[in-house]
């Protein structure tokens, strides 16, 4: 199986600094900030769909813009991108929620896939009227789930679960494609739920042997529900030319953060009701000593950023053999970011897909509709052709 890459849009604004956020915690940048305007987001997406990227993904929270609208917009200025859209579902109803997705895939052209976020910080959810601890939120997720799937396959749906409950609910049109749906979660509940209703089931950035695990639990309880889900990973990337350069992006980058920011947000991310932000934050401790936690695997991004906190760092072809190391486990698919998203997509699509283009892991989905219209831009020796007059 040829592998899949997705992209990012920071819908929270970029920059050429590491740009933190998420559970709970408020957007923070060391300086150079650039608005998630409609015309920035537009030129990564339009960037990450010519550098061979399949989709991008879309955060959700309060600490961004909403993701359903950013992506409606960006698929006008787009042609085969995908968008990866995060949503939590106790926030509409699951037959709201399939008409959207029926809705957005018909005036997309097949367009949208999502990714379901059980819940934040329950502080977080109670600004948005939810009101549910964790194990409730993935209850109603998975009863959400069962309805959406149910209407999706175009049944008439009558349900009463312990917190939701619909009467004669149907879709006059169902979505074409059905979404793939990808969901994430390191608890016990977020496993069982994932096991139930994932495509492709989403790790942080974990080293090989804790992913190796994740994948081997997911497995184990999804063949109980006779089910066989892909497998994906979240990272941010830094990939240069050489070694070097990569690690010294990453100083850079770590020499930025105020030793004070790192401490005020590690205490917040301390508070974390998430089993994955528990892990994530293990991975560095709060010290900024001893990053690199595998090779070419750096904690630093977790210091000041809630939810993924791990970057591939390194050379190109480094960059490239970690991520078979991935894929050797089971890993196809790859959601990737950087600093800047603009100029990082840049040095990974023109640095590193050539590379796995070249050793057969990956083709260009344009390749898929017509191979005579792809070409991949400075993918090295042998790339442009010989002109004939």
């Amino acid at each position: 199986m040829s592998l899949t890459f997705h992209w990012f849009l920071p819908t929270y604004g970029d920059s050429r600094y590491l740009v933190g956020g998420g559970h709970g915690v408020a957007t923070t940048t060391a300086g150079g900030a650039r608005p998630a305007t409609l015309g920035y987001l537009g030129q990564i997406a339009r960037s990450a769909e010519q550098l061979g990227f399949a989709g991008a993904l879309t955060p959700t929270g309060a600490w961004c813009e909403d993701a359903w609208l950013s992506t409606a917009m960006l698929t006008e200025v787009t042609e085969r991108l995908k968008f990866l859209v995060a949503f939590r579902p106790g926030l509409l109803s699951p037959t709201l929620g399939a008409q959207m997705a029926a809705t957005f895939q018909r005036h997309s052209r097949g367009r949208l896939l999502l990714n379901v976020v059980t819940g934040g910080e329950s502080a977080e959810q109670r600004a948005y009227g939810d009101f549910l601890d964790k194990a409730a939120r993935y209850a109603r997720c998975d009863e959400f789930l069962h309805v959406v799937r149910s209407l999706w396959r175009g049944e008439r749906v009558d349900f009463t679960g312990e917190h939701l409950r619909v009467e004669g609910a149907e879709l006059t049109r169902t979505p074409n494609p059905v979404p793939t749906v990808y969901f994430g979660g390191s608890s016990a509940e977020a496993g069982r739920v994932a096991a139930r209703h994932s495509d492709v089931y989403l790790t942080w950035g974990e080293p090989p042997a804790q992913v190796a695990e994740k994948i081997s639990w997911i497995r184990g309880l999804a063949a109980e529900q006779g089910r066989s889900p892909r497998f994906g990973i979240r990272l941010h990337v830094i990939s240069r030319d050489s070694s070097e350069q990569a690690w010294a992006e990453a100083q850079r980058l770590l020499d930025a953060l105020d030793p004070a920011t790192i401490s005020r947000v590690q205490d917040g991310l301390g508070r974390s009701e998430s089993e994955g932000q528990r892990r994530m934050r293990e991975l560095h401790g709060g010290s900024t000593a001893d990053l690199e936690i595998h090779p070419n695997l750096w904690a630093g991004v977790g210091l000041v950023r809630g939810g993924a906190g791990t970057a591939l760092v390194g050379s190109h072809a480094e960059v490239a053999e970690r991520i078979e190391e991935y894929h050797a486990l089971g890993i196809d698919e790859f959601v990737l970011s950087g600093h800047p998203h603009l100029e990082e997509a840049y040095w990974f699509g023109e640095g590193v897909l050539p590379i796995l283009e070249r050793k057969g892991l990956w083709r260009h989905p344009a390749a898929e509709v017509d191979d005579s219209a792809v070409s991949i831009p400075f993918a090295g020796a042998g790339a442009v052709p010989t002109p004939s007059s």
